[in-house]
């Protein structure tokens, strides 16, 4: 039979007609899979998925230490890890002055100025406490013009709005007037080499609570301050001048002042007699002052007391003239906490003028090696109030010399420590019996 007309379709090869491989090919084929490099797998950034506050929130987990590492991996980190820092202490002015330290880091709230508006050339000392001692050289010519500080001070005005802290060294008033008008949030002010016309720009900071002034400051700047910052809450004074009218002109117009600190000042005969105007006064700091008071007129102007007076803190100061000493403690006579650190001239005489704080509830001696076992008696069982005492690096307090009435006033006390010297056999009781946080029951042991 015959099919004309139609082309002859042909059948698929079927796989039992395909031609075998043979074992080389095999072998071959076998070891090329396994000598080939793997596949490529394009790679991809995961976290281009997350959006920026997603992850702001996993890059703020990380600890600081390791920030930095961080904003290493891109750009977008770079910017992120920006915005995390609160705080910068600036070295390098012509990073501020050209714009980029605002741009880098727009969330700051705290920015220190001093070392670089010194061009580097300050050093910088750890005072007593909380204080800080910096030591600028002298010649002018080192420090930066007030011309170049007020105009990094106006860029960073412009870019962080959010400053709540400014420590910065020879600025004018223009340049705090700049900070002030676009930083409305700041609350603490910190002004080295300053004088009384750099206070003009002070007062417009309509919120700031916490001020310290380095420098030149008389009456005149004291008064500026007064009429300005309604709101101070802690005031501190470090090297400056001024005296009873400045002083008072504080404590009559702020009236939220708490805290005032004084730091080896230069201040005018009488100047104790304004603190009695401070009426909420809670805390009185005197840090290495050589003199409290050049007591001429101290009789006229100590006709009050601070009557909210709960701290008193001396510290590394010169106890050695008795009417100024005797001045303080009848202004400070309603304190409950007395710190006694570190202080020149604090012998068994001076110490009983203390006896007119009649309300102290904490009782803090350190360094005061003029001090006697009898000396303190004689002061602290007046103290009907006396709960805890502290008493540390007094070589002239001796063990064999605690009385039978310190005995007892010692076990009711709340808390007691007790290390005059490294040879005292009572402190290595006290430490082994496990009641050197509280008086206890040692002396009636003994």
């Amino acid at each position: 039979m015959s099919f004309s007309g139609k082309k002859k379709e042909t059948s698929p090869v079927s796989p039992l007609n395909k031609r075998r491989a043979s074992w080389s090919e095999l072998w071959v084929n076998h070891h090329h899979h396994f000598l080939s490099p793997p596949p490529q797998i394009p790679k991809s950034d995961l976290t281009l998925l997350l959006p920026d506050p997603t992850l702001l929130i996993i890059i703020a987990k990380v600890p600081p230490s390791h920030r930095k590492t961080l904003s290493l991996v891109c750009k977008r980190w770079l910017r992120l890890h920006g915005t995390l820092v609160r705080s910068i202490k600036v070295s390098d002015w012509g990073v501020l002055e050209s714009g980029r330290l605002v741009s880098r880091f727009p969330n700051l709230d705290n920015v220190d100025l001093v070392v670089g508006t010194c061009g580097g050339l300050v050093s910088v000392t750890v005072g007593v406490g909380c204080y800080q001692s910096v030591d600028f050289i002298e010649e002018e010519r080192l420090l930066l013009s007030a011309e170049a500080v007020d105009r990094g001070l106006r860029v960073l005005a412009s870019g962080c709005s959010t400053l709540r802290r400014l420590v910065v060294a020879n600025a004018s008033e223009l340049g705090l007037l700049s900070v002030a008008e676009a930083c409305t949030r700041l609350q603490e002010l910190e002004l080295l080499k300053c004088c009384d016309s750099v206070l003009l720009g002070v007062g417009a900071f309509e919120n700031l609570q916490i001020l310290r002034l380095v420098g030149l400051v008389s009456d005149i700047g004291l008064m500026i301050v007064a009429q300005g910052c309604k709101r101070l809450v802690k005031l501190e004074l470090v090297g400056c001048g001024g005296g009873f009218d400045g002083v008072k002109e504080i404590g009559e117009c702020c009236q939220m002042l708490e805290e005032f600190s004084v730091c080896d000042h230069k201040m005018e005969a009488g100047w104790l007699g304004g603190l009695g105007y401070c009426e909420n006064l809670k805390t009185l700091k005197l840090v290495s002052c050589k003199k409290i008071d050049c007591g001429f007129g101290l009789g006229e102007c100590l006709s009050r007391s601070c009557p909210a007076l709960e701290r008193l803190h001396l510290e590394k100061c010169q106890l050695r003239e008795k009417d100024a000493v005797k001045a303080l403690f009848k202004m400070c006579e309603a304190a409950r906490e007395v710190v006694f650190q570190d202080c020149w001239g604090l012998d068994d005489d001076i110490f009983s003028l203390a006896m007119a704080l009649r309300r102290v509830k904490l009782l803090y001696l350190e360094g005061c090696s003029l001090l006697t076992t009898s000396g303190l008696e004689s002061v602290i069982l007046h103290w009907h109030e006396l709960e805890h005492l502290k008493v540390v690096s007094c070589k002239n307090v001796k063990d064999s010399e605690i009385s039978p009435l310190l005995s007892v006033l010692f076990s009711n006390l709340v808390e007691l420590q007790w290390r005059p010297d490294t040879r005292s056999h009572l402190w290595l009781s006290l430490t082994e019996s496990g009641i050197g946080n509280k008086g206890g029951k040692f002396f009636k042991k003994i």
